[in-house]
């Protein structure tokens, strides 16, 4: 459990820790903020696009095998982007080739790095037993959700001298060579004693949702080539329609959140001329998100036992408000404050879209359902931060205002149009 707990982390402490430092490096290469955005629009496009085919194949062809392939891809990645943005932090490269080889890098993680979660995942459920599998999974389901905290924590602290900003992705990527090391060596080859798919896990991004713990291997004693195929539903059906738009606009609204903030903090903080420290005041802000994530998911949802749709609405209520003050403010207290307060909104409405469209349909259509969601939250990833910054160079209350403007109409929208009525947690 120990290596398939540093699986997870890994993976998306990896990017998150990229999140924060790169607005800081696309500042100090003289790069316009949007294609520093972009660079991760296209690593999410391809998460999103092979994630549903790595989860098949680790059906196919072992879940120890993707898990290496995984990682493999993630500390490839993270090596091979360091050294450039190294290289072109060194005036060797010219910038705009820099991030031109940046984002070719960045390739291997959206493409290979996407390979891992489906299969730790599946690696647990198809070696637990049924009563077991639950707490199996959530264990491993956390540790994705920690990475996001850890990731903009421990970023700073790894701007070393010699490799100055590059320096979290090369500590990251021997981070990664370890963790390979230890899954070849310590984890069993993979005999599976149930039946088991890999769970599509979303693109993970600071202040986002942990990936959930879901109950694999509902075919239990089946042989995997034996077990049933999902059942087939339409975007269009009206049960899940609903909840699957409510998941866009929300989605869009976080997606420009987590874009644009590296670059406010940049300029309100007047840190364009020194980057080193704005990328660590960039950490504490995506840290304190993280934070409010978790307390919303891992604390007020278990607590309160909120419904589906009172998470949806009341998050979006909140993250309507903390948008607005972190638009407004002009210090790192009230960015940090109304950050942190947006986020635990998204933390609220996220998995109550998840829930809402889950408890929408019976279980036969459970498989359906659950690609649909991973497929929301991640192709919100692909274009909206970019959309984000573009609109924040042009003002920074019109990208603001668009990401309130979203909260806003969900909630009047989704006051008369969302209606179950069934509590989050299960």
């Amino acid at each position: 459990m120990a290596v398939l707990f540093s699986v997870m982390l890994v993976a998306a402490a990896g990017n998150t820790a990229m999140q924060s430092i790169l607005p800081a490096i696309g500042a100090k290469l003289h790069i316009p903020d949007v294609w520093v955005s972009l660079a991760f629009s296209w690593s999410a496009l391809l998460w999103v696009l092979t994630a549903p085919h790595w989860a098949r194949q680790s059906d196919k062809r072992g879940r120890k095998a993707l898990m290496a392939l995984g990682v493999v891809g993630f500390m490839a990645s993270m090596a091979l982007c360091g050294l450039t943005l190294w290289a072109g932090l060194q005036g060797y490269v010219a910038a705009g080739v820099t991030f031109i080889i940046f984002a070719v890098f960045r390739s291997l993680y959206g493409g290979f790095g996407s390979a891992a979660p489906p299969a730790v995942q599946a690696y647990v459920a198809s070696r637990t037993d049924p009563e077991e599998r639950t707490q199996a999974l959530s264990l491993v389901s956390s540790s994705f959700g920690l990475g996001t905290v850890i990731g903009p924590a421990i970023a700073p602290f790894f701007i070393l001298p010699f490799v100055g900003l590059s320096g979290p992705l090369l500590v990251f990527a021997l981070i990664g060579l370890l963790v390979l090391i230890m899954l070849r060596w310590r984890l069993p080859d993979d005999m599976p004693r149930f039946a088991a798919r890999g769970a599509i896990v979303a693109y993970p991004t600071a202040a986002g949702s942990p990936a959930s713990a879901t109950e694999e291997g509902e075919n239990d004693g089946v042989p995997a080539e034996d077990a049933p195929g999902p059942a087939r539903l339409r975007w269009t059906d009206k049960r899940v329609r609903p909840w699957l738009l409510a998941g866009f606009y929300g989605g869009q609204a976080q997606a420009m959140m987590l874009g644009v903030i590296g670059f406010l903090i940049l300029d309100r903080l007047d840190m364009r001329l020194r980057p080193d420290e704005g990328a660590a005041m960039t950490g504490i802000v995506l840290m304190a998100g993280a934070f409010a994530t978790l307390l919303a998911q891992w604390g007020l949802i278990p607590l309160l036992k909120l419904s589906a749709r009172t998470a949806v609405l009341v998050g979006s209520a909140l993250g309507a408000g903390g948008l607005l003050m972190t638009g407004l403010s002009f210090d790192l207290h009230g960015i940090i404050i109304g950050f942190a307060l947006a986020s635990l909104g998204f933390g609220l409405f996220r998995p109550g879209f998840t829930a809402g469209a889950s408890l929408s349909v019976p279980r036969r259509d459970q498989g359906s359902v659950a690609g649909m969601t991973a497929s929301i939250n991640g192709s919100a990833y692909i274009v909206s931060p970019a959309v984000g910054v573009l609109l924040y160079n042009w003002h920074p209350m019109v990208a603001y205002g668009l990401m309130a403007g979203f909260c806003g109409w969900l909630v009047l929208w989704g006051w008369s149009a969302l209606r179950l009525d069934q509590p989050v947690a299960r």
